[in-house]
């Protein structure tokens, strides 16, 4: 198999899981409510707090990944937030 075809492969994978997510899955109000909320000024901010890399925050806010439970727990130790209020922004409708 080519390196092409490799590439399409994962793409192809990659179109299927974002299908299979839900379509009401909000990640730019959570994040930009944790910035807030922990009065930081941004994702690099957000990213050094949580001691996550930068990428893993950039694929949740451009919905390439989801919030797993790993991070959502990291966000509620760090945010003091509880993980139903955390679950609830990252899945509440746009108006």
């Amino acid at each position: 198999m080519s390196v092409r075809q490799k590439k399409l492969e994962l793409i192809e994978a990659m179109n299927r899981a974002r299908a299979m997510e839900p379509s009401s899955f909000v990640p730019n109000k959570l994040l930009d409510t944790l910035i807030e909320r922990m009065n930081l000024k941004n994702d690099a901010e957000l990213c050094r707090v949580l001691e996550v890399q930068p990428p893993i925050i950039s694929k949740i806010r451009h919905r390439k990944l989801a919030v797993g439970a790993t991070i959502l727990l990291r966000m509620h130790e760090k945010s003091e937030m509880s993980i139903r209020e955390l679950k609830e922004l990252s899945t509440a409708s746009v108006h």
